[in-house]
């Protein structure tokens, strides 16, 4: 049985409009995606990455091409994807577990119902005993979690993340790598996240898109030839290093 595509890019272009005849910042940009695929998206700082998976989330209208979501039918009116970005941007005055809600709230969803959905999320994302704990009180890697959370509360169909971990330090930042697989191991949700880690993308993915430099095309799509569960140990193996080499020559 073929698979279809869950995601389609069809010649994206995107150009946005200033004194001096536009800034063209996306340029044809076309690509698949399919039911359960991580992908992460590489490039050099300035080509349009972030700008890319703003269109992808429906934030941003395109100059021209399509973004096409095939889902099956849906329930009432479940939005089509999640984002998680750099900051976790909760709201500071509500705990962890009303952070998580906020989104079911918002489509009227029963009280009981969100709360016991959060709970759900809090266990997942290893967060017990943290439901009531203000976002003043958590770790930079703890408001990601709860972040991740907020966004898969509502089951979206793709999870969208744009550098979700950049602001962590080394150390937490692979550690936080590490639980999203996990995490999107127990959904099988579609991924797309932006990283300027090589090392984290070739981890953490099925597949790697490069864009250029601005105005961005895909001047590589590599798939990650390593199979899953994936141990921290693969990324001092040489056939990493070698596609890591391959990445890094394709940015610069």
């Amino acid at each position: 049985m073929t698979i279809e595509p869950i995601l389609r890019v069809n010649n994206l272009i995107t150009t946005f409009q200033n004194g001096n005849g536009g800034l063209h910042v996306l340029d044809g940009i076309s690509f698949d995606v399919y039911p359960n695929q991580f992908v992460c998206i590489l490039g050099p700082s300035g080509s349009g990455k972030s700008t890319l998976l703003r269109v992808l989330a429906g934030l941003l209208e395109p100059s021209s091409g399509q973004v096409e979501l095939q889902v099956a039918q849906r329930n009432g009116d479940k939005p089509f994807v999640g984002m998680v970005f750099q900051n976790a941007n909760l709201m500071p005055w509500r705990t962890v577990l009303e952070n998580i809600t906020l989104p079911l709230e918002m489509q009227g969803v029963p009280h009981d119902v969100a709360c016991d959905e959060a709970d759900d999320l809090v266990e997942l994302v290893g967060l017990e005993g943290f439901g009531d704990v203000l976002p003043r009180d958590l770790s930079g890697g703890m408001a990601q979690r709860v972040a991740i959370a907020r966004a898969l509360v509502h089951d979206p169909d793709v999870l969208l993340l744009d550098e979700p971990f950049g602001a962590l330090d080394a150390i937490t930042r692979e550690r936080m790598g590490e639980e999203l697989l996990r995490i999107w191991q127990v959904h099988n949700k579609t991924v797309i996240m932006v990283t300027h880690s090589i090392s984290e993308a070739l981890f953490l993915a099925d597949r790697v898109l490069v864009l250029s430099d601005r105005p961005a095309s895909i001047c590589l799509d590599l798939n990650v030839p390593f199979g899953r569960p994936r141990q921290e140990d693969i990324r001092y193996t040489p056939g990493f290093g070698t596609l890591a080499r391959e990445l890094r020559h394709a940015i610069e």
